[in-house]
């Protein structure tokens, strides 16, 4: 793997990769939501794809520029397409364990539409929040600062959200404008002033090291504002350069490459900003997170999607995973639309993984972590990890990436830092995207 930030993609979501996903596979997509339901906890995810402004750096299936009466269309198809959803039998009745409002920027959305929607999957999944005798153990909900106010935050907590996570990546207003972002460092501040006097149980902050324009000085600045806000967890993701950004799209333009931090120097910057937290009383929780309480502060649609768990995806492009079946909906607007407002579910593609496809899903994903659990592994699959991949563990113990093998896997700080670009190692090789 070259040092430097080439374009392509980097970061490992999920496994088998998505280009194996084919439209093939939606008849079993369909089967699996009308098939008893499993075991697994059910969560939910719904992708709000609007933005003030496209980042530079982003990949995802987002609208700027959209009119009110097209935001208000989209609102109120999500409400519809999880009254659709929650009517298949592996989804009726069933508690939401988590809940995830993603984008995009959900809080792009007005209060009124917010509240609308929320009533709807209430009404569609019977959901309630840890403080009204079980259901959904934590509701996130993603925010850029510029499309906050103070009567929207208090709105967000009245409806349940509980865990509040604000879009920062950085406090140089100059970095913020070279990379496309929609706000500014004023924003931020005021915006979390109104998220901390709210009082919501769980507050993150999302960080991106190496960004266009940045510089190591720069770096520990933002990492010090950052120490300051105080928040229950922070998350850092390196820079990297998806195919259909604007970044790689202009360098094919230009034949000029995005000034982008090399790999090496990305892991410094966060392996120093690891440490800053680690002395401000943060604990790592994964290769991209800390948190300040480990007893109290938990993620748990991290932890409980990376263990197998079923995510119901609501949303133009979102992905969703029900009963071992991988699933996304259509990618483009009036695909999904017309689907939803015809009252039909809008799977696109998906895959039906094999029984060692999902084991390995869970294990890459698992590494993710710093520490796998192999032995619910083996439990659950009836396969033993460490004996099936024995040779992958001891090569990443050579390369200095593990602390140990037995009896269980941890990785080492140089190890976690690195931690995606030794997850194809554990591919199976039938495919062109493992990495030997």
């Amino acid at each position: 793997m070259s040092d430097t930030t080439e374009p392509g993609g980097y970061f490992v979501a999920n496994y088998p990769p998505f280009s194996k996903w084919t439209d093939a596979a939606v008849p079993a997509v369909l089967a699996a939501m009308d098939a008893l339901p499993s075991h697994e906890p059910l969560g939910l995810y719904l992708h709000i794809p609007f933005c003030r402004k496209r980042c530079k750096f982003c990949y995802f299936r987002v609208y700027t520029d959209t009119s009110a009466a097209d935001v208000e269309r989209y609102s109120q198809a999500l409400a519809r397409e999880a009254e659709i959803a929650a009517a298949h039998r592996a989804i009726a009745g069933r508690p939401l364990r988590y809940v995830y409002f993603g984008g995009g920027t959900p809080s792009f959305l007005s209060v009124k539409q917010l509240e609308r929607l929320v009533v709807g999957l209430h009404r569609s999944f019977g959901w309630s929040g840890p403080n009204d005798g079980g259901g959904a153990e934590e509701v996130t909900f993603e925010c850029e600062p510029g499309t906050l106010s103070e009567p929207k935050v208090r709105a967000l907590k009245s409806m349940g959200m509980t865990r509040i996570s604000l879009g920062v990546e950085n406090f140089d207003d100059a970095i913020l404008e070279a990379n496309g972002r929609a706000h500014l460092s004023a924003e931020i501040q005021r915006s979390w002033d109104w998220i901390k006097a709210a009082g919501f149980p769980s507050t993150n902050v999302d960080l991106i090291a190496g960004m266009v324009g940045e510089t190591f000085e720069s770096w520990q600045r933002t990492v010090a504002r950052t120490l300051d806000l105080e928040s229950d967890s922070v998350t850092i993701y390196q820079m990297e350069l998806p195919f259909n950004t604007v970044f790689v799209h202009d360098a094919q333009e230009t034949g000029e490459s995005a000034p982008v931090a090399d790999w090496q120097t990305k892991r410094e910057w966060v392996n120093w900003a690891f440490d800053r937290f680690l002395e401000r009383g943060y604990s790592i929780s994964s290769g991209y997170t800390l948190v300040r309480d480990p007893s109290n502060v938990h993620f748990r649609y991290r932890d409980m999607l990376w263990a197998g768990a079923d995510l119901l995806a609501l949303g133009v492009a979102s992905f969703g995973h029900l009963s071992g079946v991988h699933y996304q909906n259509a990618t483009h607007w009036n695909d999904y639309l017309q689907a939803v407002e015809a009252g039909r579910l809008p799977v696109q593609r998906g895959l039906r993984p094999t029984s060692r496809e999902l084991l390995i899903r869970e294990i890459v994903l698992g590494l993710k972590r710093g520490v796998l659990d192999t032995g619910r592994l083996q439990l659950k699959f009836g396969i033993d990890p460490l004996v099936e991949w024995a040779a992958q563990w001891r090569g990443l113990a050579v390369d200095g990436c593990l602390e140990q093998i037995h009896p269980w896997p941890v990785l080492t700080r140089r190890g976690l830092l690195m931690v995606d670009s030794l997850l194809p190692r554990f591919f199976d090789e039938a495919g062109p995207e493992a990495i030997k």
